[in-house]
């Protein structure tokens, strides 16, 4: 479908709808200011569509008259506009009303699935449980599945958040860690731990020291909050003030955390 394909054809379409509903006394300075451009390119564009016979042009910077060929091509434009919009729209509805999980088990288009949340993963069993849904496409087992018509409730209990606090590299760093500490929070078998995040060099020092593997170490405090409210348990190595940067996320979404302090 044809939308502003070419350069600057949008800024003529909006320029051509401020004349329509303003005119004839409407100032460039108007114009520039509704749309975000300088006077100049206004200017510029009103000569260009007035070549085109799309605009009519009195005397000074102040009487503009649309003509029957310039309304014709903002109606063109706009019905062009509204089908794309509506194609987008359709297009966000059918994605957003469609889910992915992994499949269980086979299943055959029309089956109708259970829901469950293990270890952050989404998956479709046989199994009653108390979020249900459709099977869009054929699948095997282990593949993923497309779902529609979803119902019920997904049982998932929040998961929680340890927090490391180590010493600033001016405090000493790794150096300057409780490493026998830190070793015995993450292998506490009643935390249970399901991913490990790091934030900062000082935190990636640690984790070498002690053979940890991080999960994440961009974005960790976006990544940690996702974790956590797909109910995974995470423990996450923080220096020094850059603890105030996740715990403020955690509060915001109501993420039960503590804050294990391991400087010597």
């Amino acid at each position: 479908m044809k939308v502003f394909k070419k350069k600057g054809e949008l800024t003529h379409f909006q320029i051509l709808a401020e004349i329509a509903k303003q005119e004839p006394h409407l100032r460039q300075k108007d114009i520039a200011n509704k749309l975000g451009i300088t006077i100049q390119a206004v200017s510029e564009n009103i000569k260009n569509l007035a070549d085109e016979g799309l605009v009519e042009t009195g005397k000074g910077h102040s009487n503009y008259k649309i003509t029957k060929k310039g309304i014709e091509r903002v109606k063109t434009e706009a019905l062009n506009l509204r089908k794309y919009a509506d194609q987008v729209l359709d297009t966000m509805n059918a994605y957003k009303s469609i889910w992915p999980a992994i499949a269980i088990e086979e299943f055959n288009a029309g089956d109708a699935v259970y829901l469950e949340m293990d270890e952050g993963i989404l998956y479709a069993t046989s199994r009653e449980t108390s979020a249900h849904a459709e099977v869009l496409n054929d699948v095997k087992k282990g593949e993923d599945v497309a779902l529609i018509k979803l119902g019920g409730t997904i049982e998932l209990q929040p998961g929680y958040v340890v927090i490391i606090k180590l010493p600033t590299i001016n405090e000493g760093g790794s150096r300057s860690s409780d490493l026998e500490k830190i070793k015995r929070i993450h292998q506490d078998p009643e935390r249970n731990f399901d991913r490990v995040g790091i934030m900062g060099t000082v935190s990636r020092a640690v984790a070498l020291k002690l053979g940890i593997e991080s999960d994440f170490e961009f974005a960790t405090p976006e990544a940690t909050v996702a974790a956590a409210k797909r109910g995974l348990n995470v423990l996450v190595f923080a220096v020094g003030k850059m603890t105030v940067s996740i715990t403020h996320k955690l509060d915001n979404e109501s993420i039960n955390y503590v804050i294990e302090d391991v400087r010597k």
